[in-house]
């Protein structure tokens, strides 16, 4: 079915958006019967035989080893090839998920069908909306990890151009940030100070992120980017308890501009941690293999070994997704068989990272670190929380992506009734990105609509929050009752996605 036609949008519209409305509203307390009212259609729909497209042969296995020899170079590492990263689906439908219960939860908050205990808790406690926002910001520390893996020598680059790119770049968010405190203050929007601040902002957050991160370009060449984030994330937690933040920021009068906004400023270390963990596995489940990154930035961190920079990808790329890199000229066919990713090894590495977040979040609660998971403070259990969860759902992702939806793309084709490892033909990897590319509007194996979300996610963002200011701001939200909440908040997911969907084939804005 052509995703072009009105009718596809709907029916993905209803069943990918519409069951994220019902869980956070009128089944949020009782998730059993919603699992089984979708298990329902799910069982209908694995009944019904699948459409052959072909196996794939292993005629290019020889092949495959060879050109793996040729593009990764000699032993030491040296790289010779163009670097190729194809769509990650299972990133797509993450960051697409995520994003769209930002979009609804936003707005759903404001009206009674929306339960009080999936709202932002006031200093100490965990809730969805609380990891919503550690989320947002761990996602995009995720898909900032692709102009490092296009070139590690990106890190060694001038600081001061880099600077200057970033605060260009920047700019817009931290001007729309701005402009929300001037609207807000303007037309007396009610808002929680205590959640950032008189003045701060989520958008200032993210506005100064990615400068704090080039700041930090120097360090990442020598320490894994992993272990900053949590050496940050301790030096934080350190600042609070042994410093006298945390008592500053829960106790201190606001009596100048510093202390009307210490929730936002010092919350800006703690989220700088979480965008650093972020990018850690950004570098695992973007590159071809979760050892690669690693290697090319030991080169890179020894003084005699010299690192080529890989060729600039054109404008012009295949896909305008988040998580795609086209080169800018024909690939050898050595060099994209050998750079696909191994989402096998790159599972086994995400289990591990999953369980060492979960030990630790469970060691830091088992002697009190921090008094308590906290938004507000961004301390170091909520840090460890948000990374812990948000690797876990990407790893759960990732793999319901191996078992059931093997992809062309991937290095590894498993098939979901056989064992057989096999290696997919150079020949038939061409004509199914041909197939599955632009022309189609599709990207990968992601449902076309998820795919629409990811590629403008910040634009979408800017959106959701405008029309839900537009809405509080023409009805006292906190009396509708519940089905005219749920209409409004239907029409009101309807139109964001609308908005996605036309402007699906186009990037709206590059952050």
């Amino acid at each position: 079915m052509p995703p072009s036609r009105p009718f596809h949008f709907l029916g993905e519209a209803f069943l990918l958006v519409g069951p994220l409305i019902a869980s956070v509203t009128i089944f949020a307390n009782s998730p059993g019967k919603l699992f089984l009212l979708l298990l329902v259609p799910t069982i209908l729909t694995l009944l019904f035989p699948r459409r052959e497209s072909g196996a794939y042969l292993p005629s290019a296995l020889t092949h495959s080893r060879t050109s793996s020899r040729d593009a990764t170079g000699s032993r030491n590492g040296g790289y010779t090839g163009i670097i190729h990263i194809p769509p990650l689906p299972a990133l797509t439908t993450y960051r697409s998920h995520m994003l769209l219960m930002t979009f609804i939860c936003i707005l759903a908050v404001d009206f009674p069908v929306f339960p009080r205990s999936l709202a932002k808790c006031e200093t100490f406690g965990a809730s969805m909306m609380d990891l919503g926002v550690g989320a947002f910001v761990f996602s995009q520390g995720v898909v900032s990890a692709i102009p490092l893996i296009k070139d590690p020598r990106h890190l060694t680059d001038p600081l001061l151009p880099k600077l200057a790119t970033v605060l260009r770049k920047c700019s817009p968010v931290l001007i729309l940030g701005l402009l929300r405190t001037i609207s807000v203050k303007g037309t007396e929007y009610p808002e929680h100070v205590t959640e950032y601040g008189v003045h701060w902002n989520f958008f200032i957050t993210l506005a100064c992120i990615p400068v704090l991160q080039v700041l930090l370009h120097p360090v990442m060449v020598h320490i894994p980017i992993s272990l900053l984030g949590v050496i940050i994330a301790i030096s934080h937690q350190l600042a609070l308890s042994v410093g006298g933040l945390q008592r500053f920021v829960l106790e201190a009068p606001r009596v100048g501009v510093i202390s009307a906004n210490k929730e936002g400023i010092v919350s800006l270390t703690g989220y700088l941690a979480i965008h650093l963990l972020g990018l850690s596995i950004g570098t695992l489940v973007l590159a071809p293999t979760p050892s690669y990154f690693r290697r090319r930035l030991q080169q890179l961190a020894e003084p005699h070994t010299a690192v080529p920079r890989p060729r600039t990808p054109s404008s012009d790329s295949d896909s305008d997704d988040d998580s795609s890199i086209v080169p800018s000229t024909p690939t050898p066919k050595s060099s994209a068989l050998s750079l696909r990713r191994e989402n096998d090894k790159t599972a086994t590495e995400l289990c591990s990272y999953a369980i060492l977040w979960w030990v630790l979040l469970g060691a830091l609660q088992l002697f009190n670190v921090g008094g308590g998971i906290s938004r507000r403070l961004v301390n170091l259990q909520y840090i460890i929380w948000v990374a812990a969860y948000n690797t876990t759902f990407l790893l759960g992702y990732l793999v319901l992506d191996l078992l059931f939806f093997p992809s062309p793309l991937s290095k590894s084709v498993y098939s979901p009734t056989s064992k057989l490892k096999m290696h997919p033909d150079p020949d038939m990897l061409k004509a199914t990105r041909h197939l599955k590319g632009r022309d189609t509007g599709e990207g990968g194996s992601a449902p076309a609509l998820l795919e629409a979300v990811n590629r403008n996610g910040l634009v979408l963002f800017l959106l959701a929050n405008v029309m839900t200011g537009l809405i509080n701001l023409s009805m006292q939200t906190m009396y509708v009752s519940d089905w005219p909440a749920m209409f409004i908040i239907s029409s009101y997911a309807l139109a964001i996605s609308a908005v996605a969907w036309t402007c699906r084939h186009r990037r709206l804005w590059r952050f």
